[in-house]
């Protein structure tokens, strides 16, 4: 598992060699999608991603304008493999995903992938983000209808054609199955555990680029689900 796994060579080779091996990747400042949905009044939407350890996805998502609810939880498998320990074997066809919640008048679509290629994740790296591996930590798209999936398949296509990143993009586009929460304890994790050498040198460095990359869509005050749930 990850956690082990990072503690481990914590212990082992120090604090040293883990800042400089496993920090976030630098941001990038990818153009906007020419393909996007028009921000319009209407009932609110969901987008499922994957790209990498749940955590710092549904950190930087929720500090996102416009995002209501953003959930850990698992995609690509079936509901009767969709727990933590079985997944992080790594062949359950679940990806440690995040489901968002969001207001189609305040962020689009396509601005949520813009945040996803720019500061979420490096999505040239296959099956693995950071210190984890594995195809549960893959980068991929879950489209619920055809425009997801259009969005998604244009912007990937605008991007490789700009050559915005320096090794192609191996993002997954991915018809949506089914989408399952993660245990209780995964919720929020950052929040609740921002001193964790792991949250600090992989998930805080991703809030600090969307804050710089994206001013105009951060919000200071996360969107917590404990407090979405009780609305």
């Amino acid at each position: 598992m990850k956690h082990s796994v990072l503690l481990t060579l914590v212990a082992i080779v120090g604090i040293g060699w883990q800042l400089t091996s496993c920090a976030a990747e630098e941001p990038v400042n990818a153009p906007p999608p020419a393909v996007d949905n028009p921000k319009q009044q209407g009932a609110l939407q969901t987008a499922v991603l994957s790209g990498g350890c749940f955590w710092g996805v549904q950190g930087v998502y929720e500090h996102v304008k416009g995002v209501e609810k953003v959930v850990s939880g698992y995609a690509g498998g079936d509901r009767s493999t969709a727990q933590y320990e079985t997944v992080s074997r790594g062949t359950t066809g679940h990806a440690e995903s995040v489901q968002i919640t969001f207001d189609p008048a305040k962020v689009s679509y396509g601005e949520l992938l813009q945040i996803f290629f720019s500061v979420v994740h490096d999505p040239t790296q296959l099956n693995r983000q950071g210190p984890d591996t594995g195809t549960q930590y893959r980068s991929a798209i879950v489209y619920s209808d055809d425009s997801q999936k259009n969005i998604a398949t244009a912007y990937i296509a605008q991007l490789n054609e700009a050559r915005v990143f320096h090794r192609p993009i191996v993002t997954r586009v991915d018809h949506l199955k089914g989408f399952y929460p993660a245990e209780s304890y995964h919720q929020d994790y950052l929040v609740h555990n921002p001193s964790s050498s792991y949250i600090v040198y992989n998930d805080l460095p991703k809030i600090e680029s969307l804050k710089r990359v994206f001013p105009g869509y951060y919000s200071d005050r996360p969107v917590l689900l404990a407090q979405a749930s009780s609305h």
